[in-house]
């Protein structure tokens, strides 16, 4: 079995280049060239940057998980994975789901924002004497911090978890980082989302359902002035974010002028917003009829990419997806977090602690994660067939597509089978079966909502998603698996009717068997799905696979 020479050569430039970056990023940590290094310690710049990046990472692995599992029957894995029980039965209770995601959204951009003081480069920043070039590509555009973020804190996390919900989710620190996420939304930090809920129901003149009961008079009290609160604080992280950038007072580039500075803002949030909106258009429109999709002309040609070819254009746009919006936010990080020069003023002439916290560019996260990505989202939910049929759209899938196709993050899936090796990960299948094997026992799967409308759930992507796979072209291990579980049911009852302690060992020896061939499918698929991935032919696997046995 041979897999695809482009893409094990695209795999070891990628890693190649992840090293590098690597390298590049400490190496401005040590010479005190970022903002957290230089104002503070290295030490702290290196234990900030490494605790926020392995964050963000189960940040984005156990959003696959939460967002997979809500259908499964919790049954199914309380007793082989009983920290997933418990984090699932809390965090899919009621509208559980939609508050932890609501608050998912801001940790992303805080840690990223948090990534970005503690590794991108301050101004003039110059290492490891490299040529002009080759600084400008990794140090001026901020390449090597993108690479070393989308790789490491979040591609190849998300890989694995979505093909490993439980295992993954199966963890103490996923305990912590969904009870942070439910925190801050409990907060009433981002309250406002609500508000943009409801406009959104009203436009497309439909209600939002809910799996809770109505609230009571003190909880609409509680919930409305939530909801102004978060948006007084919106108003005034927006009022503070724009006195800076009139002012020049942000990490933006030297040279460029107050109103570009803004234009650029609100441009780069407009991206961040079509980009999160695709994603929940994109997974929406998968599930109705191919003529409903081709309303337009540009809704034709999209669904010819995401659609066409067995179907790769959807994964391909998720991985180029990955990398655009990582790159917006490093972009925006630099753009809206405030810095002044020893001699200037505070913005809007505060004290010097409101000073620091201005600082920190949590102002800038909290517009973005409201404004630029969960506002679209929701829009994205209500009306997904304007998403698909506009120019825009079809553009920036363009460019998605293209980045996914040079290859620059094939190293995610290097370290994501490091890391799936290393913590022993298997897949859903092994533990609870496919669907239809769950449905055949009467434990089938249930839809969180009738409707997606004012929820984030509609953008989760499942093992569909990440990495490439022909379902057409796979070897029947689902209806193998479904006939050896059959042989087994069959056997067991067998031994309940045996007559003797003789015919008791015959069958059981008979269940060891059938076991054993269980653990074969399953070991087969796992190799299938890994090779599969690296673009092997399928009948190479199917003859690998009759040679085994």
């Amino acid at each position: 079995m041979t897999s695809d020479p482009f893409n094990t050569v695209k795999e070891i430039v990628s890693v190649f280049l992840l090293i590098f970056s690597l390298i590049v990023v400490h190496a401005l940590i040590i010479d005190e060239q970022t903002n957290l290094s230089d104002n503070v310690h290295p030490a702290l710049a290196a234990v900030a940057l490494w605790g926020a990046l392995i964050w963000l990472s189960m940040v984005e692995g156990s959003q696959a998980s939460m967002v997979g599992l809500p259908p499964v029957d919790p049954e199914l894995y309380k007793e082989s994975h009983p920290i997933a029980y418990k984090i699932c039965q809390r965090g899919h209770k009621g509208d559980n789901l939609d508050r932890y995601l609501m608050g998912r959204q801001f940790m992303v951009l805080a840690l990223v924002f948090v990534i970005n003081m503690s590794g991108a480069p301050i101004a003039d920043a110059d290492v490891l004497n490299l040529p002009t070039p080759l600084a400008n590509c990794f140090l001026k555009s901020g390449l090597a911090m993108i690479l070393f973020t989308c790789m490491i804190g979040q591609l190849n996390t998300q890989v694995n978890a979505s093909h490993c919900m439980l295992d993954y989710l199966n963890d103490h620190f996923a305990t912590f980082t969904v009870w942070v996420a439910m925190g801050i939304e409990a907060s009433g930090l981002l309250h406002a989302s609500y508000l943009i809920q409801m406009i959104v129901s009203k436009l497309a003149g439909k209600p939002v359902e809910s799996n809770e009961p109505p609230r009571d008079a003190f909880g609409n009290l509680c919930y409305w002035g939530k909801i102004l609160f978060s948006v007084a604080f919106l108003v005034f992280a927006f009022t503070v974010t724009l006195s800076a950038l009139f002012d020049g007072k942000t990490t933006m580039w030297e040279g460029v002028p107050s109103a570009v500075a803004v234009i650029f803002f609100f441009g780069l949030m407009s991206v961040v917003g079509m980009l999160e909106g695709m994603q929940i258009a994109f997974f929406a429109v998968a599930k109705i009829t191919e003529a409903e999709r081709n309303a337009n002309p540009w809704a034709r040609w999209t669904c010819d990419l995401l659609f066409g070819n067995g179907g790769r254009g959807l994964p391909g746009f998720m991985i180029g997806r990955q990398l655009c919006v990582v790159s917006c936010f490093f972009v925006i990080a630099r753009v809206t977090t405030v810095d002044i020069e020893d001699d200037e003023s505070n913005v809007l002439g505060v004290g010097d602690g409101a000073q620091k916290f201005f600082e920190t560019g949590l102002l800038g996260a909290l517009i973005t994660t409201i404004v630029a990505s969960i506002a679209w989202q929701l829009v994205a939910g209500a009306f997904p067939l304007q998403f698909l049929g506009n120019p825009i759209t079809y553009g920036l899938l363009r460019i998605c597509l293209f980045l996914e196709a040079t290859g620059i993050c094939s190293g995610a899936w290097v370290l994501a089978g490091i890391h799936k090796s290393f913590a022993g990960f298997q897949k859903d299948e092994v533990y609870i079966g496919t669907a239809e094997e769950r449905a055949a026992r009467g434990k089938g799967d249930k839809p969180v909502h009738g409707d997606e409308l004012g929820h984030l759930t509609g953008g989760g992507f499942g093992a569909a998603a990440l990495p490439f796979e022909d379902d057409d072209k796979a070897p029947e291990f689902s209806a193998r698996r479904e006939k050896i579980l059959a042989n087994i049911k069959t056997l067991r009852g067998q031994v309940k009717e045996a007559g003797s302690k003789q015919e008791t060992e015959v069958f059981e020896q008979c269940i060891a068997m059938e076991v054993a061939n269980l653990e074969t499918v399953n070991a087969e698929q796992e190799k299938f799905d890994h090779v599969l991935s690296k673009g092997t032919d399928a009948k190479d696997i199917e003859a690998g696979a009759d040679e085994d046995l």
